[in-house]
């Protein structure tokens, strides 16, 4: 896996993360690094692009409220926290971790935080999959005697 697309997943594994589980995780790696802010978070709407089958002609689907923040550490990383809603603490969250990914404590990150927040999704998205497959129908057709 790239680098670029190594990013794109904790990234995306931080934005999808619930935010009160990533604040508990953040407060138990204990870590307070010093920055200063490139963009202090800020709340705006972005519009949602969407295909028919995935595939055919995009269409805009609607505007997401969405807030996002960029902010440099003093060792010279960049992190970037883009997340849905209106939460400015889960958007400075994501751009720190973002920028610790970068540097030297990655390691260290990627298993107190994103480890954990994976696992624990993954076990969420799992449930939830049992749970609507337990109500799945399955429609069959029996062939009668009669219909040869």
């Amino acid at each position: 896996m790239t680098a670029e697309n190594k990013r794109r997943a904790w990234m995306s594994l931080l934005a999808k993360a619930p935010a009160d589980r990533l604040t508990a995780l953040w407060q138990a790696y204990d870590a307070a690094p010093t920055f200063h802010w490139l963009r202090a978070p800020e709340i705006g709407a972005t519009m949602v692009r969407g295909r028919l089958g995935g595939t055919g002609a995009p269409f805009n689907l609607g505007e997401m409220t969405l807030t996002r923040c960029a902010l440099q550490l003093d060792g010279g990383e960049v992190g970037h926290g883009y997340v849905q809603g209106r939460d400015k603490d889960k958007a400075q969250i994501a751009a720190l971790l973002d920028a610790l990914m970068q540097g030297p404590e990655a390691e260290a990150v990627a298993s107190a935080i994103l480890k954990p927040l994976e696992t624990e999704m993954t076990a969420a998205k799992t449930a939830r999959a049992e749970k609507a497959a337990a109500t799945k129908v399955d429609f069959f057709t029996m062939v009668r005697g009669e219909d040869k």
